[in-house]
């Protein structure tokens, strides 16, 4: 009889397995299981060993590591694995060639233009996923004024004309027309496979113009490639069906450079078991956080497999924990040693179809999982005045300096230090023979040493206090959680939810020294820790669901008649399609459900949003008005919610349909519950094991109670401090906190009560002399709200220099005009930009030509000049938003200006400026670009601007900016070919983006101040 069901999570350090394996009543049980993944001395493989070792330990059976194993009792095996990330890391993955449309060999090799790490003195482009190009003689091509218009409105008007086609006119997929002006050239074709066979590669990535919508050469690539020996195809429409060749074909690529090298793997793992493993149902973790059969798991599916199973996880745990999740908001919160993963749960997985990993854009869905660089073993370093806490991680060897390995400092020693970290309770594999506790005196020696540094520069600096060492060791850790907070306010605050409403699930090894920080700086009242949480990537493994998707672009208008019932009847298809991948499984029709999802966007705008389909009860109800929600209205309805939420506006304008895409899911087994509460009454609290001494803030050091974890039971409320330790992980409860332990014998966090005091973060009013701890922490707050506004106009702007060239800059400015935080944008911009603030701050001053007019609330400035107003050169145009203080607050220190408005009857002075400066590809002038290399007057290379209110008092001055950036014309009968702008569609969309992300994130430079 099978009964044993195995989900394993395979890591880069460590294998976790979670075992569901029979009980003798006849029920079963878990068991858990972590061993190193390699270790080559003992065994030759994680996860083969880990299910070898629970089979014997339950069955008493030996099962001998060198014979196949049995698998007769086995039902199931489920895997998530980080080898396709290591492998694209590493630069480890198969051979692969690439197939291209004639004339792009260099596609993905030039890509974008994007420079993601632009303050490098040495750029390094990431290493190809292949080695040889094929160019594929073939040309697919958009009849000009027809499809074009359709998918890109800002281009519709230049576009109008409709010239004759040269080629043969063919359907495609979406229901557009496309010109095929040369069909596909076979014998090239095999001419250039061949030579690349001769090469040694078998694996080959295509990727064809147009090829979402028209397949037809691709599939044509495709057949021929494997006939002539290639044993991975992999078709970019196949792989992904979307719109944008570079993002498809890089994904393409991946695929070919990783999906053999995963089978290899599989292969080698299957190796060691019997023949009966082809009765076992084998899962491998996708990145959508959906289980896949062993022969459909692919490469591009594979770079979040790990991180994934964590996601589903404390998704699905905090559920089964007893919380109800329809009213419940989580933050995902996985803390280990070299990074940290955040993540958002809100009733249903949020997903993302285009990331970067190692330099690789794969246009897929993945779970939206943010890494920052900060875990146990980052690194902690006094450098410039600041604390700093990574992105350098002192790695498990040698360690931090607490390992006893000649390591340097790091967060677990700053834990150490203070208390929180007890030496006892961990094994003694420390020091060289590997045989000592940790270090405490090592530790303390080397934070007396980076204090004495703190102090002798804050003594250089007139500072008038000096810093213990337990000062110092809290002062990183603040850090350290700053850091960390900063990606989940991006994936909350920056799109629009309360932080505050969400629950912080935590798991990691490092995860419960810091929770309690992190949510009380986020303003969260309730942390749930599992009893499996140094382990939850493997229970995520084993609770979720097996998927299969079906998506297809499209091209279409949504409206309340007409196309969208096309639309619709896509939906249903596509559902059968990915419904009967299921049923061929062995999945019965009441096992699966089925999402349906529409990728929509305003038409002319290139931010499309994958919209779930309105659950069903809104769609049976109706708006304010009584009319239906349900079908393409409730799409919009939707689409509309989560833009404004997102952008903090919507447009009035068609939204159109780019993509149909239907998710089925099936589950055989029922959700496991251990959420019922034991109904006898716990008894009082076990003694402490030990009370030791910890620091806090405020209070300092403080006795602390430390509890056994397996000893406290159901219902049983610990009072902060406290530490309640297991076998893998230490929670620290801070003052202020109460940890209760659920039915299940999980823990939940609670703040009884604000602890006076105990944040971490500092008004205006009191940082006027700001210590390091405080200006790294600030510069944290302030450089993310750059960076989000960055993001903001990227995604909402429409050309290609901003949108996919990242021709832009985002910043944050003092009252005058200095800098206080940049992004890490073009630096070219970012020396100039200051100036260009530091103009308006002058030109609007008293005695300045806008005194009179002055500044208000909801005004925006605009300038581009660069011999009066600080510009670089015409086509960077600075738009420039002032942040006023909150009702007539002057900012606490006096250094605000005087050029502010009034409110209610009190005057209002601006505290801050956020900037942005972006590169728009005409603005007039004698040549478009508006950069002509013969001008010998400022206008005709354009128009140029000192100073403009592109927003008055909250209204956009489209008139205004419109007529400045048609003035250059106006001279056209005395500067022969002098233009005004020659993409005035584009200026107007990318100059409301440039003002959206700054206003989006306005409220925010005021309220860092006060978390």
């Amino acid at each position: 009889m099978r009964e044993f069901h195995f989900s394993i999570d395979r890591g880069g350090t460590f294998t976790d397995v979670f075992a569901e394996v029979p009980e003798g009543n006849g029920g079963s049980k878990f068991k858990i299981l972590k061993l190193l993944s390699v270790d080559p001395a003992n065994y030759p493989d994680a996860p083969r060993e880990g299910i070898r070792r629970v089979l014997e330990e339950v069955t008493g059976v030996p099962h001998p590591r060198n014979t196949p194993l049995d698998t007769s009792r086995i039902a199931s095996i489920r895997m998530g694995t980080t080898v396709a990330t290591n492998a694209l890391l590493e630069r480890k993955g198969e051979r692969a060639a690439l197939a291209v449309t004639a004339g792009f060999p260099d596609l993905l090799h030039i890509a974008n233009q994007s420079r993601p790490n632009i303050f490098d003195l040495e750029i390094r482009t990431p290493e190809k996923l292949y080695e040889d190009v094929v160019e594929v003689d073939e040309q697919v091509v958009l009849p000009l004024g027809d499809s074009p218009g359709q998918r890109n409105g800002a281009q519709a008007a230049r576009n109008s004309t409709r010239y004759p086609p040269v080629g043969q006119l063919e359907a495609a997929v979406t229901g557009e027309v496309v010109e095929v002006r040369r069909r596909l050239d076979t014998e090239k074709l095999r001419a250039g496979l061949k030579a690349v066979l001769s090469k040694g590669i078998r694996s080959l990535a295509v990727v064809l113009k147009h090829a979402a919508i028209y397949p037809a050469h691709e599939q044509q690539v495709g057949a021929i490639a494997r006939e002539m020996g290639f044993t991975q195809v992999s078709l970019s429409h196949e792989v992904m069906p979307m719109v944008k060749m570079v993002p498809r074909g890089f994904t393409a690529a991946a695929d070919a450079y990783l999906t053999p090298h995963i089978r290899r793997y599989i292969a080698d793992f299957t190796a060691g078991f019997d023949e009966g493993l082809k009765d076992v149902q084998v899962l491998f973790m996708q990145s959508d956080g959906g289980l896949s059969p062993v022969n459909q798991f692919s490469g591009h599916k594979a770079i979040l497999s790990g991180p994934a199973g964590g996601y589903v996880g404390y998704a699905l745990t905090t559920r089964w924990g007893g919380m109800d999740l329809g009213k419940q908001q989580v933050i995902g919160f996985d803390m280990g040693g070299t990074s940290t993963d955040v993540s958002r749960y809100a009733g249903s997985y949020e997903h993302v179809f285009e990331t970067t990993t190692a330099g690789v854009t794969i246009q897929a869905p993945q779970l939206d999982i943010n890494t920052v660089a900060a875990g146990g073993g980052s690194r902690l370093l006094f450098r410039n005045g600041l604390f700093a806490v990574g992105p350098e991680s002192v790695g498990a060897h040698p360690g931090p300096v607490c390992y006893k390995k000649g390591g340097q400092l790091a967060i677990t020693d700053a834990n150490l230090q203070l208390g929180r970290i007890l030496p006892q309770f961990f094994p003694k594999i420390f020091g060289p023979q590997e045989n000592e506790p940790l270090d405490e005196e090592g530790t303390a020696a080397a934070f007396r040493q980076i204090a004495g540094e703190v102090n002798a520069f804050e003594e250089s600096t007139g500072a008038p206090n000096r810093s213990s060492v337990d000062d110092v060791a809290m002062g990183f850790i603040a850090v350290a959680n700053e850091a960390m907070c900063r990606p989940i306010r991006a994936l909350t605050q920056m799109r629009g939810y309360d932080t505050a409403a969400h629950t912080l699930a935590c798991f990691g090894g490092a995860g419960g020294q810091h929770a309690c920080a992190i949510a009380r700086a986020l303003d969260m009242s309730t942390i749930f820790v599992h009893r499996y949480a140094g382990i939850l990537s493997a229970v995520g493994i084993h609770l979720a669901d097996v998927v299969a998707e079906v998506q297809e672009p499209a091209a279409s208008r949504l409206s309340p008649a007409g196309p969208e019932d096309e639309i619709l009847k896509r939906q249903a298809r596509l559902e059968v399609q990915a419904v009967q991948k299921l049923l061929d499984q062995g999945f019965t029709r009441d096992q699966i459900t089925t999402e349906r999802y529409l990728n929509l966007r305003y038409h002319g705008t290139d931010v499309a949003v994958m919209t779930a389909e309105p659950p069903a009860a809104a769609a049976a109800g109706g708006d304010e008005n009584g009319s239906s929600v349900g079908g393409p209205a409730g799409y919009a309805t939707a689409f509309a919610s989560a833009y404004r939420r997102e952008f903090g506006f919507v447009l009035d304008r068609d939204i159109w349909v780019d993509d149909v895409r239907v998710r089925a899911v099936g589950r055989a087994r029922p959700m496991p519950d251990d959420a019922a509460v034991a109904s006898d009454e716990p008894g009082p609290l076990p003694p402490p094991a030990t009370i030791t001494s910890a620091y806090f803030e405020p209070g300092g050091r403080q006795p602390t109670p430390a509890y056994q974890l397996e000893l406290l039971r159901p219902g049983h409320a610990v009072l902060g401090p406290a530490l309640l330790i297991d076998a893998i992980s230490t929670i620290v409860v801070e003052p202020g906190w109460r940890a209760i332990i659920t039915g299940g014998h999980n823990v939940r966090m609670e703040a009884a009560m604000a602890a006076a005091g105990a944040s971490t973060s500092v008004s205006v009013a009191s940082a006027v002399e700001c210590d390091p701890v405080r200006l790294a922490i600030f510069s944290h707050r302030f450089m993310g709200i750059a960076e989000q506004m960055g993001r903001t106009l990227q995604r909402t702007s429409v050309s290609v220099n901003i949108k996919e060239r990242l021709d832009f800059s985002c910043a944050l400015f003092g009252p005058d005009g200095s800098l206080v935080a940049n992004a890490p944008h073009l630096p070219v911009h970012l020396g100039a930009m200051s100036e260009a603030v530091r103009f308006q701050v002058r030109y609007y001053s008293p005695g300045g030509p806008g005194a009179v007019e002055g500044l208000e609330e909801g005004d925006v400035l605009l300038s581009n000049h660069p011999q009066l107003a600080g510009g670089s050169h015409l086509p960077d145009i600075t738009v420039i938003t002032p942040v006023f203080s909150a009702d007539g607050d002057d900012g606490g220190d006096g250094g605000s200006n005087n050029i502010g408005g009034t409110s209610g009857g009190e005057r209002r002075r601006i505290v801050f400026f956020v900037a942005s400066r972006g590169h728009h590809a005409d603005i007039g002038g004698i040549s478009p670009g508006s950069m002509p290399p013969t001008s010998k007057l400022l206008v005709e290379e354009g128009a140029a601007v000192v100073s403009f209110k592109i927003v008055r008092k909250g209204v956009f001055q489209e008139e205004g900016i419109t007529e400045l950036l048609l003035a250059p014309g106006k001279l056209a009968d005395r500067i022969p070919g002098i233009s005004g702008t020659r993409n005035l569609s584009d200026n107007l969309s990318d100059l409301k983006a440039q003002v959206r992300a700054a206003c989006k994130y306005l409220y925010m430079s005021i309220i860092v101040c006060e978390i």
